[in-house]
């Protein structure tokens, strides 16, 4: 669930899912479920957002050994045809 600020007209709107809600300002600030509009964003302050950190299976160690494995060069053979 999203909460949106219209700075425009100071409506909060929140995100329910399902359901379309707008403001009624000339910016238009629409919010549907997870998604928002408007016709400005610049007008509109996101004051919660349902967005999860991404979490890795991964150790700083095999992050770290991965970083160092991405960055080696590739060797190229040369074979002799006879």
């Amino acid at each position: 669930m999203i909460v949106v600020r219209c700075k425009e007209c100071g409506k909060e709107i929140t995100g329910q899912s399902g359901k379309t809600l707008a403001c009624g300002c000339p910016n238009m600030m629409t919010v549907n479920e997870d998604s928002v509009t408007a016709v400005d964003l610049t007008r509109t302050i996101m004051v919660r957002s349902n967005r999860l950190e991404e979490k890795t299976a991964l150790s700083p160690d095999d992050l770290a050994f991965q970083e160092q494995r991405r960055k080696r060069k590739v060797r190229k053979l040369n074979f002799e045809t006879r």
